[in-house]
C-alpha cells in the first residue's frame, strides 16, 4: 500500500514489532528497509518522515493481518 506519512512513530513501531511477518518500506528508487530493524527505523524516521516534502513510498506486509495492527498510524494515499 502507498503512504504518505505516519501519524505517532513511537506507536507505529510497537505494533511494527508485534506483526507476524516481514514489514518493509520501499522508497521511490526501490530500497527496501525492513521496519523491524532498529536501524532501519531510524533512517525512515530521520530521513523521510520528519521531512514535510516526502513522497509517496510503500509499505509492504508479508501477512495481510499485520494490516491491522498498523493502519491507525499510517497515511495512505
Amino acid at each position: 500500500m502507498k503512504i504518505v506519512n505516519i501519524t505517532e512513530p513511537g506507536k507505529f513501531f510497537n505494533a511494527v514489532a508485534k506483526c507476524g511477518g516481514r514489514v518493509e518500506l520501499v522508497t521511490s528508487e526501490g530500497d527496501r528497509l525492513n521496519l523491524k530493524s532498529t536501524l532501519c527505523q531510524y533512517i525512515a524516521l530521520t530521513q523521510m518522515f520528519q521531512d514535510c516534502s516526502i513522497e509517496v513510498v510503500e509499505l509492504c506486509l508479508s501477512d495481510p493481518e499485520d494490516f491491522k495492527k498498523l493502519d491507525p498510524y499510517i497515511v495512505k494515499k
